[in-house]
């Protein structure tokens, strides 16, 4: 028998590998995908990535918040949608999404911060199943 909320732990896992997959469609660079059920009771998976433009990073959230709500899961929270903006963020509940500038990376630095969290390996198709 599964343990309770296993159901939920792979979903959340497939959603967050499918925001890792978006990431790479739309050639975001340095994609991780961060485990953090050990580290916080929030959010299971944060997927970061960074993009080159302020264009590229909103493709990236359009494209995000489409394919989640062909999912069923409609977004939760958003955050930086302004053309100034150097990092952006889609909270789809049990994963986040979080594109950067190059320059707002390195001065978030959420890998340094969430340093605890392990790194889950995934690889990337050419084209998202969504």
């Amino acid at each position: 028998m599964a343990e309770p909320g296993a159901d939920q732990v792979d979903d959340s896992f497939d959603n967050a590998k499918l925001l890792a997959q978006i990431a790479s469609d739309y050639k975001g660079q340095n994609t991780l995908l961060l485990d953090m059920r050990e580290i916080t009771p929030i959010v299971d998976y944060f997927v970061i990535t960074t993009a080159a433009v302020s264009r590229q990073m909103n493709a990236m959230a359009e494209e995000a918040d489409r394919v989640m709500k062909k999912r069923g899961l409609r977004k939760l929270g958003g955050e930086g949608d302004d053309a100034a903006s150097v990092w952006l963020l889609r909270d789809y509940g049990d994963a986040v999404l979080h594109v950067f500038t190059p320059e707002g990376r390195e001065l978030y630095d959420l890998e340094g911060l969430w340093a605890d969290a392990r790194r889950v390996e995934f690889s990337a198709t050419p084209q998202a199943d969504a």
